[in-house]
């Protein structure tokens, strides 16, 4: 994903990548054509360049762990009649390497340089580690 320009975004109210799995698959967080989507207030400005290969980075507990494509950028207007942007995702959903982030409201641009890396498919469960062996291990090059 060299060169892409993606989203950061926390995940609120989910504490594992499970619980994130676990909420997209239900009806609510569904557009019609069954894709996964995250409702927010505001538009981006860089969406050609977030759509070019872009995907958007989830924050949970603290740090980046998981990363879904950005398929499509969709309109939404609330009950109160004020325009939002759906962020429509892919719905393979990708661990990353953690790396810590502190807490911010909305969304963030995240450059492709600054993007964790994807965990491989064998190391699927790394984030039920407790978060203090997960950081040793980090610290210590291990993981």
């Amino acid at each position: 994903m060299a060169g892409a320009l993606h989203i950061l975004k926390l995940c609120v109210g989910a504490d594992t990548v499970e619980d994130l799995i676990d909420w997209q698959a239900t009806r609510r967080a569904q557009g019609s054509d069954g894709l996964p989507v995250h409702v927010t207030r505001m538009w981006p400005k860089r969406a050609a360049e977030l759509l070019d290969g872009g995907s958007l980075y989830w924050v949970i507990r603290g740090e980046i762990r998981a990363r879904q494509r950005l398929v499509r950028l969709d309109e939404r207007i609330g009950a109160d009649g004020i325009r939002r942007c759906a962020l429509v995702l892919d719905p393979e959903i990708h661990r990353t390497r953690a790396a810590a982030r502190r807490p911010f409201q909305g969304w963030r641009y995240l450059p492709a340089d600054e993007a964790p890396a994807d965990l491989p498919r064998a190391r699927a469960g790394d984030d039920t580690l407790p978060p203090e062996l997960d950081a040793a291990l980090a610290e210590l090059g291990l993981r």
